[in-house]
Formats: C-alpha cells, structure tokens, sequence
C-alpha cells in the first residue's frame, strides 16, 4: 500500500497518524532517494505501508519521481493524498495515477482548510468522476482517518483517462467546474505573511532573519545539550568506567591504544586520547550529535511549518548562478555549526553533482563553529584586519570553487520547482517522528563509520606514520607557505579535530602573517575525520578522492599565493 502525492499534501503526517512510531527510512536500491516504510494491522492483516517521495509528475524527469512511480508500479493499493485546497493541480497526479490501473483510493486531506478558505468539493461527485472512493480527511486531527482505513477493501481501479496531455487538463477542467465551487472569504494575516514572505526585498529580509537566527539557535542549543548533558555524563559516568578499564588494560599496550587511546598528562582525554571508547564514542555522539539533533529539529519545524520552501525561491536566483540550488542554504548553514551534519544534510539536493559540489564546498570554505571561535581568539590581539582576511580570503574561494565546479562537474542541475504550501501549524507527533527517523539514520549509518575511521587513524599513529609524512612534505611546503615546519605537522594533524590544529598553532609563536596563512591553509585543507567519514558515506570513493585532490589543491595553492601577497 503506497502512499501518493505531490509534495507539502500532508503524505508524512498521514503517514505517521496510521503507523505512529513504528516506521523507518529505506533508501531505494541503486539510488540516493530515501522513503519511509511501516507495517499496519487492519481487520486481522498486515499492510506494507509506504510513503513514496512527494513528486508532481510520473514522468521521470527527477529522481524522486522516477522512485515513486516504480512505488507505484509495486503496489497492490495506492492511497492518492490530494491537497483540498488546491485540487486543480493535484488531480494531475491523479490522472497519471490512473493511468498504471491500480486499485486507489483518494484521500482529500486539508479539509478543514478547504472549508475556511471558502471552497466547497462535491465529494460524492468527484468520486464518481474518477471512478475510486474520494474520503475527507484532516490529517493532522485524525478526523476521516478511519473512514479511509474502513474504505481500503473498496479501492478500485479508476476510470481511463486520456493519455493526451492537452485534453487532460482539459478534462481536469470539467472536474473542477462540477465538484468545486468558492465562496468569499475576506483574507486574514496569514495571508499577508504568506504574501511578504516572497516579495523580493522583504522577503530577502525575512530569509537572512531567519538564517541568523536559526545559525544561533542551533549554536545554542548544540552548545547547551553538550553544556548540561552529553559532557556531564561522559565526564561523570562513562569517564570513571574508563579509567578502571584503562588501568586493567595497562599490561596491554596495543589493546590500551586502541581502545583507550594516549594518555594527555597521564589522564584520559574525550578530544586528544583518541581511542575507540575514548574520541570514537565522545566526538559523534558528545560533540557531533547535539548540533544534528538541534539542526533537524529547526529542520524540521520550518518544513512542516511551511517556510522552507520560501526561504529555497528566495535564494535560488543567486545560487543557480553558482551552479547551486536554493536548498543549498540549508547544509551551509549548518556546516557554519558543525561540517558533519553539514555535509549530511545535502541530502535536501536533487542531484548528485549538487551534493557534492556542496560538500566539497562546505569542506573547503566553511570553518566549523568551534574552529570560527579559535581563529578569532588566535588573531584578535593582532586586529580586526587579519580576521577579515581569514574569513575574506575563504569567501572568495568558495565563490571561485562553486564557479569552477559548475562547468567541470557535468550532470544535471534541476531548476526549483517547488509548491508555496499555505503557513500552519506544526503536527507535533509527525514532527517529532521525522526527527526520530533523521537521527537513527544518523546513529545507525555515521557512527559505525567514524568509529571505523578512527580506528584507522589510530593504526596509523601506531604505526608513527603521521610524524613521516609530514617530515616527508614539510621541507617543500615549510618554503611555499612560509611556515616552521612544526606549523606543517600541526596543519596535518588537523584531519583529527581543526579547531584542536588551530590552538596548537599558538606556541610556536607565528607572526600574524603566518597565523592568517595557518588559519586559511588549515580550514581548507582535509576535513576532520568525522566529516571525511561521512563525506564517505554520503558520496562515495570516487567523489571523496576528487574532493580531496580540489582540497589539496586549494588550500597549499591560495596558502602559497598568501605568501607572496602578504
């Protein structure tokens, strides 16, 4: 049973109303497309019920339309959501739903706004036109929810339609004229919003507002989970545990390693120690996962609440200049917090090219919060002047990258074509389930993968391969950036943590000069390990080793052209 529809109908609250928690994302074989999928129990048997990608076509232009037309061509019953308030448009997907000959019932969610904005359905009609039951619904109240679940052993195949394009929206429109009339209704301050929030200049406005304060908001509450929960309970339950188990492992200096990792002063260290129980645990699950819990919550409430998709159109004109999508804003804005959930997040791109010019970007371009931190407490007793070259010299490169990708990633760029879905209030149930789902993807695919690159890199220091590859290169590299070549081995550490990189920079006693070349060579070179791995997961190898070869390239190459310049 498959639930279809265009996007911002409701499919994901009707979804969570019949199967409440127990649900859990899929990704499609062979693609990067994600649907969430449940089993529900109605008159003693079980139902596979699925929620394809929200798409208004099956025609297969996009990858989630080609996803959710192979949904469709799978099941045994297809429950078509229809927005109530915007019936014309969706009987589209009706009619090409109609066209595979599957048993359907439609599922004329919004009703309750239909009725306040004056539109009146003939249902009765309307099912009879098409051929299938028709059942109002209220979705986020629940109200019609069991009517439609009593109605699913009447699904029926439709009436034929014409495949002709032309007459059917002709044919849409004779639906329309017979089941829908309005009646006036004066409009309210919702309507206003809705209005202001498009217009080019206030809505610039309101966009950046609602950036800064969702940069903040995930700062802060990332910040306070981390203040009040995950440290307290690393450092007063989980360290004490393993001090007993560093003490028994004492005798063992590989498993010691590898498991607790060095000891800093003869103490056990969450950030520096670097053992599996030790960062392997405390870095994705302390640091990383406060900021993907806070970012998919705002997520989240903007999408459901109806914003998003604002916030994308406003922004699409200057980013598709770049070669990237109005969403774009979303996963840079994050990676302002953390670069992990940062590159996770461009997921919210249509296609692949996107994604990874994005992650490459954020990569290269955009320091971390606590890194952001140390390169303002590192140059500010040197003046305002080398902070803004810092942060000048990374806007300009990521400008230039995002240009150069544009024309040598090849593949294509889908303009924004997304629906204005009326402002309303949140369903905290399905808010909350999506949240749910997000982070267990999070939980079930990242950190199995970090724990796996740590691992690795421990390995590698075991194995003093580290300090070799920076005697190997720092000679050449000390000259080209004009750097001491303990400054060359701290840049390379900073595939472990940056920020850490960024502090140990301060006893080597660097001019300003060298600080700025430092601070820009070490934000754009390799990502930290958590961001790597993820990087990883979310592209593959392939798009990994190219990301890392325009890493490498940038960062020594605009390092060396800082030293010559400044």
């Amino acid at each position: 049973m498959v639930l279809a529809g265009n996007p911002n109908v409701g499919k994901s609250v009707l979804f969570t109303r019949l199967s409440g928690v127990y649900a859990f994302s899929s990704n499609y074989p062979g693609t990067t497309v994600d649907f969430l999928k449940s089993k529900i129990k109605k008159n003693g048997e079980w139902y596979e019920l699925i929620d394809a990608p929200g798409a208004y076509s099956l025609k297969e232009e996009a990858e989630a339309e080609r996803i959710a037309a192979r949904l469709v061509e799978e099941a045994d019953v297809v429950i078509n959501v229809v927005d109530a308030t915007n019936l014309e448009r969706n009987l589209y997907l009706t009619f090409e739903l109609a066209e595979k000959e599957k048993p359907m019932i439609v599922a004329l969610n919004m009703w309750d706004e239909a009725k306040k904005e004056g539109i009146e359905i003939d249902v009765k009609a309307l099912s009879a036109l098409l051929g299938v039951p028709v059942i109002p619904i209220v979705a986020t109240t629940g109200e019609g929810i069991k009517e439609l679940m009593d109605i699913l052993p009447a699904a029926r195949v439709p009436r034929p339609v014409s495949p002709d394009h032309e007459r059917r929206w002709e044919e849409i429109g004779k639906v329309i004229e017979q089941v829908q009339h309005f009646s006036y209704r004066r409009p309210g301050w919702r309507e206003f919003f809705q209005k202001i929030t498009v217009l080019p200049v206030s809505g610039t406005l309101i966009g950046l507002g609602v950036i800064a304060g969702m940069f903040f908001l995930v700062r802060a509450i990332g910040e306070g989970i981390i203040a009040y929960v995950t440290e307290p309970l690393f450092n007063g339950l989980y360290l004490p545990l393993l001090e007993r188990l560093s003490a028994a492992l004492s005798g063992h200096p590989f498993w010691h390693s590898v498991l607790i990792g060095k000891l800093i002063d003869g103490q056990i260290d969450f950030e520096l120690s670097f053992g599996l129980l030790t960062s392997g645990l405390y870095i994705p699950l302390g640091v990383v996962f406060p900021y993907i819990l806070a970012f998919y919550f705002l997520l989240s409430l903007l999408e459901d609440v109806g914003y998003l998709p604002r916030l994308a159109v406003i922004l699409d004109g200057v980013l598709h200049r770049l070669g990237l999508h109005g969403y774009s804003v979303i996963p840079a804005l994050l990676g302002l917090g953390c670069n992990v959930p940062g590159v996770m997040a461009t997921r919210v791109l249509e296609s692949e090219q996107e994604r990874f010019i994005m992650a490459t970007l954020i990569s290269i371009a955009v320091p971390c919060s606590a890194q952001q931190a140390l390169i303002v407490g590192v140059l500010a007793s040197y003046g305002v002047a080398p902070i803004l070259i810092v942060y000048g010299t990374l806007a300009l490169v990521g400008l230039a990258v995002a240009l150069l990708l544009k024309y040598l990633v090849p593949g294509s760029r889908p303009s924004l074509i997304c629906e204005m879905p009326p402002y309303r209030l949140p369903f905290p149930s399905a808010l909350l389930s999506k949240l749910w789902i997000r982070l267990r993807g999070f939980l079930v695919d990242a950190l199995p993968i970090m724990l796996l690159g740590i691992a690795g890199l421990n390995l590698l220091f075991l194995a003093n391969l580290f300090p070799l590859l920076a005697q190997a290169v720092s000679p050449w590299l000390a000259r080209a950036l004009g750097l001491p070549r303990e400054a060359i081995l701290i840049i390379i550490m900073g595939f472990l943590r940056k920020d850490m990189a960024m502090g140990m920079l301060l006893p080597l006693s660097l001019s300003a000069k060298q600080l700025v070349i430092s601070s820009v060579v070490l934000s754009m070179f390799f990502p930290c390990i958590a961001t790597f791995v993820v990087f990883l997961k979310e592209l593959g190898w392939r798009r990994l080793l190219q990301g890392i070869l325009i890493m490498l390239a940038s960062s020594f190459g605009v390092g060396t052209l800082l030293n010559f310049i400044l």
